[in-house]
């Protein structure tokens, strides 16, 4: 589309030229600089970010990033010599105040410290393209900036500005060129990284395309959030299984702590950021988010194969499991997701006494670490109590196609 536009220019700069002695000494040179300026916005907005940074980043990390000058074939052929770009990382503050003067400043001060910040345009004359890869790139420390209210440093964010001086030919115009990164969130510690990942997260999904950088949304509605966690949760655990319409009510009651709402109550309602991922949930030290995580992370280590087989309810209250248990046979059995650990799986079953009286059990949640000593689908088979998976499958029918061979002597 770019190298489209940029033909028709010359068509109709060629058109002016034809034309410029019945234009008149007046008319032809506005027409000129009308020229020169659409070529300068034509210029600018075909250079772009090819790969992103990663959106959050680890000081003392090297990463990788790529620049793509889309016209840079057409209009850098004469170049003596290939043209440097440059890299730096820029605060919220700084990336809006670039875009407000149209990337037409010249930064002043780099929020941070960038090894190997700069990298030649070079021209690929077999894939006909003009790029910069950025290959050992590393970020050695970063300038914090102040923060406002309760907002902490994981959500911060920044960018990284590209840049670069490049003369056209044949006209010979001198242009800057420039352009940002997605948001970046930058971290010092491991630890950080959930917190980081909950801003990235909450960015992409609830951000206008033309907006102020970094400007989002504070409350979004509550079905955009499913959508959101829904293609999370696909993405990351890489399944086709997506979350289910009794899955997202069990998200609304923990997030919206409301019990005694219907489905479509929750319909209407709009979810906060501090929802998300500020406010404790009742009763726990953690947050919505670091909890969802922390299934995130189980299911995409552990258990992606029986989620995709639909094996797992996961996403269910223990009030409810009670409920769906307490008429079923003896040894009836579901899985969900701990309430009370991050990144916990853990089976509720049903034991019938003599009476016909009904007790539901839950085993201690499994951790990813539990799960990599010993699958999921051997310790159902064994748990003898465990007979049949919820409504009324024989968990070796269930179960059969996870178990491991056992081994035989010395085990």
């Amino acid at each position: 589309r770019c190298e489209n536009l940029f033909e028709v220019y010359l068509q109709l700069q060629q058109q002016v030229m034809a034309a410029s002695t019945e234009l008149g000494p007046e008319l032809l040179p506005r027409l000129l600089e009308r020229f020169n300026e659409v070529l300068s916005s034509l210029v600018k907005s075909s250079f772009l970010v090819e790969k992103q940074p990663p959106q959050v980043l680890k000081t003392q990390t090297k990463f990788q990033a790529s620049v793509r000058f889309l016209l840079g074939p057409r209009l850098l052929k004469a170049a003596p010599k290939p043209y440097m770009v440059r890299a730096d990382m820029v605060t919220e503050k700084q990336a809006r105040e670039l875009e407000l003067s149209n990337y037409s400043n010249i930064l002043s001060e780099s929020t941070g410290e960038i090894l190997h910040n700069t990298v030649a345009l070079e021209t690929n004359p077999t894939s006909g393209t003009c790029c910069a890869n950025f290959k050992n790139v590393l970020l050695k420390k970063i300038k914090r900036c102040e923060r406002k209210g309760s907002e902490s440093v994981t959500e911060e964010k920044c960018a990284v500005l590209f840049s670069t001086n490049v003369v056209l030919t044949p006209s010979n115009v001198s242009i800057h060129l420039q352009v940002l990164s997605l948001p970046i969130v930058v971290i010092v510690h491991g630890n950080q990284d959930n917190n980081a990942k909950a801003t990235v997260l909450w960015d992409n999904a609830f951000s206008d395309i033309e907006r102020v950088p970094f400007v989002v949304a504070e409350r979004v509605p509550w079905d955009k959030m499913c959508d959101t966690l829904n293609l999370k949760f696909m993405a990351e655990v890489q399944t086709t299984k997506g979350l289910l319409k009794e899955h997202y009510f069990f998200l609304a009651q923990k997030i919206f702590n409301d019990h005694s709402a219907s489905p479509e109550d929750f319909q209407s309602r709009h979810v906060s950021w501090a929802q998300f991922n500020k406010e404790i949930l009742p009763g726990r030290g953690f947050t919505f988010w670091q909890w969802f995580d922390g299934v995130l992370d189980l299911t995409k280590r552990c258990l992606k194969s029986y989620w995709s087989d639909r094996l797992i309810m996961g996403f269910i209250s223990k009030q409810y499991v009670c409920k769906l248990l307490s008429m079923k046979p003896d040894g009836t059995f579901l899985l969900r997701f701990s309430d009370s650990e991050i990144g916990g799986v853990t089976i509720a079953y049903v034991i019938r006494g003599k009476d016909g009286s009904s007790q539901v059990e839950n085993i201690q949640p499994f951790s990813a670490k539990d799960l990599s000593i010993r699958s999921l689908g051997d310790r159902i088979r064994d748990l003898e109590q465990l007979r049949n998976l919820y409504p009324n499958t024989p968990k070796d029918q269930a179960f059969g196609s996870h178990y491991n061979k056992e081994q035989t002597g010395k085990d």
